[in-house]
């Protein structure tokens, strides 16, 4: 075991938006963490968090029993071989809040523990849901919120219901910030033709990047943002490249299930001053918070600690 995995505590990235961006984070998670004798790996977070996307980026080519498009095998490669007492695959993977509708828990226990004495890899999507009755934590552990949160626990913890009050109050603003950004893209994609050239993440917030400075206000753009936001227009996932915002809108989006339900839910959202040149990529930088505090040096935004 190489000294960097051994002495891992924890280490967080931002959750990106997009099923790209996300896969893409999930096969450097594999490849940083993950271990050849990692047999458990919880996976803990809300729905619509992208638990699935990072998972198909950890483990290319592995079923699972749920996708993005809410399609669910029955009974899923799990259960089927459970059944037969006969463990084909190399690694499962289950979505225990699905399975327990059909399922008794103690039958869950029974079928991951058989296929981990039998030398698989068994990835548990909402693992926070079986752990007690299951009574051995993860190899490793993954919270999704406005974070990736990865753990390796030992002896002294932590245990997944830590990681999940965790993720799951940080989500709410993962879901605000990406609402909030998709309407002011809307603002300057149909009212100045502004494309942006990236899209990046800070702490309650989100970034857009430009090759050439944008000759617009941005107190003017975030009064309209906040306009849009009073109107409390309806927002709803169309497709998988696209959500609907009220009655007309029809914006383009990367992660279209990362989003408030109603425009009224986003809150505190202002921009920051000024466009933040960024000379390493030579580009300028629009930001956009959902946070309380009014950020003063750009410095402060990702702060870590108290």
């Amino acid at each position: 075991m190489s000294l960097s995995i051994e002495q891992l505590r924890y280490a967080t990235y931002f959750a990106p938006r997009g099923s790209t961006r996300m896969q893409n984070l999930g096969n450097q998670i594999s490849q940083k963490y993950l271990l050849p004798n990692d047999k458990l790996i919880g996976i803990i977070g809300d729905a619509g968090s992208g638990k699935s996307l990072l998972i198909k980026g950890m483990f290319p080519g592995l079923e699972l029993t749920n996708d993005d498009d809410g399609i669910n095998t029955r009974p899923s490669p799990l259960m089927r071989d459970y059944a037969k007492n006969r463990f084909i695959a190399h690694s499962y993977h289950i979505d225990l809040r699905f399975e327990l509708a059909f399922t008794q828990a103690y039958e869950l226990v029974d079928a991951i523990k058989s296929a981990l004495n039998d030398k698989k890899r068994v990835i548990v999507e909402h693992f926070d849901s079986i752990y007690e009755q299951l009574g051995i934590n993860g190899d490793l552990l993954i919270g999704i919120g406005e974070e990736v949160i990865v753990v390796r626990p030992n002896l002294f913890g932590p245990e997944p219901e830590d990681i999940k009050k965790t993720v799951y109050k940080s989500l709410l603003y993962r879901r605000m910030a990406h609402s909030a950004e998709d309407l002011l893209v809307h603002i300057l994609e149909s009212e100045y033709g502004l494309i942006c050239d990236g899209h990046g993440d800070v702490k309650h917030g989100f970034i857009l990047s430009f090759n050439k400075k944008p000759r617009v206000s941005l107190s003017v753009l975030e009064k309209k943002v906040k306009s849009l936001i009073s109107m409390d227009l309806i927002i709803t996932y169309l497709d998988p490249t696209h959500i609907k915002i009220g009655e007309d809108i029809i914006q383009y989006c990367t992660g279209p299930r990362t989003h408030m339900n109603h425009t009224k839910q986003i809150e505190n959202f202002h921009l920051l001053d000024d466009y933040v040149y960024d000379p390493v990529k030579q580009t300028y930088e629009l930001v956009g918070m959902v946070s309380e505090e009014q950020i003063k040096d750009i410095h402060k935004i990702n702060h870590f600690g108290d």
